[in-house]
Parts: C-alpha cells; sequence; structure tokens
C-alpha cells in the first residue's frame, strides 16, 4: 500500500500481517517543525503560566488544520488569562484568528488560526475531552523546557 494513503483507505483495504515491532512515531522537535506564529502562541502561553503545553502535529492524518497547540489553566480567570495572551501576541504579529469559541464559559477557549488551532482547556474540561487519546495517531512536537513549564522556576526560593 501506499505511504501516503490516508488512514481511512488504509482501513478500508487492510493488508496482510506483518511481523514487526510497532515503534511510535517519534517526536518532532520544536525548531524544525513549528513556524513562528506556533511558537508565539506557545511563549505566551508560557508567560501566562499554562499548564502542561502540548503541540500535537495532524499534518499527516487532518486536511483542516497542521497543529493542535493544547493549554491548560486552573481556573476560569487563568484560561482567560491565557487565551487573552495568545490572541495579543499573534494579533500583534499581524495574525488575527479566524474564530474564537467559548471565551465566555472559559471551560474550553478555542482560537482558530487556519495552520493552527489553539485549545485553552480548564483542567477538569482538559480531561474529559482529552484530545491527545482523540487525536492519538498524531505525533506529538517535543517542546523545549522553557516552553513546558520544565525549566528553573522564576519565583524566589527561600533559604
Amino acid at each position: 500500500m501506499k505511504e501516503n494513503s490516508t488512514v481511512k483507505e488504509q482501513s478500508l483495504r487492510p493488508q496482510p500481517a506483518v511481523k514487526s515491532q510497532a515503534q511510535p512515531a517519534p517526536a518532532a522537535s520544536a525548531a524544525d517543525e513549528l513556524d513562528e506564529r506556533v511558537l508565539a502562541a506557545l511563549h505566551a502561553g508560557s508567560e501566562k503560566k499554562a499548564i502542561d503545553p502540548v503541540v500535537l502535529d495532524l499534518r499527516d492524518i487532518a486536511s483542516f488544520t497542521d497543529f493542535f497547540v493544547i493549554f491548560s489553566g486552573a481556573n476560569e480567570r487563568q484560561v482567560q488569562a491565557i487565551s487573552d495572551a495568545v490572541y495579543e501576541q499573534l494579533k500583534k504579529a499581524g495574525e488575527a484568528a479566524a474564530r474564537v469559541e467559548g471565551y465566555k464559559t472559559a471551560e474550553w477557549i478555542l482560537l482558530d488560526y487556519g495552520d493552527f488551532v489553539v485549545h485553552v482547556f480548564e483542567q477538569k474540561a482538559r480531561k474529559f475531552y482529552d484530545l491527545e487519546r482523540l487525536w492519538r495517531e498524531s505525533k506529538r512536537v517535543e517542546l523545549p523546557a522553557e516552553l513546558t513549564g520544565a525549566g528553573p522556576s522564576s519565583l524566589r526560593k527561600e533559604s
């Protein structure tokens, strides 16, 4: 079967089983895969202390967008603050969102930029909707530590 055929086409024409060990899709590096708009969204979320940022590469499995950028916030205000920061940062860069949904309820805010979609969830909603599981066939982009909150804390440490 052709390597570039879609998942749907592959499921309609199953091939005989071949013995091989399934290898998970390798994580791509952020510098190689992401354009400056996605990185700007990640930086904006990081500035507002977004929880567990994730980027899913959907280019091989979806035609409506290339990337999902997923953030969580601890509460309604933080979810809105993350969304506002991403919106403003990209607006300054000349990129307007085609659509913003869910802002008032702030359980799940969606910012659609065409080539990528930013999802900002309240933590319970993120667990419930579980986009990472729904899109498990996508590649998860490896993010640098400064964008994931794994870097050094900006909080002062008492001695």
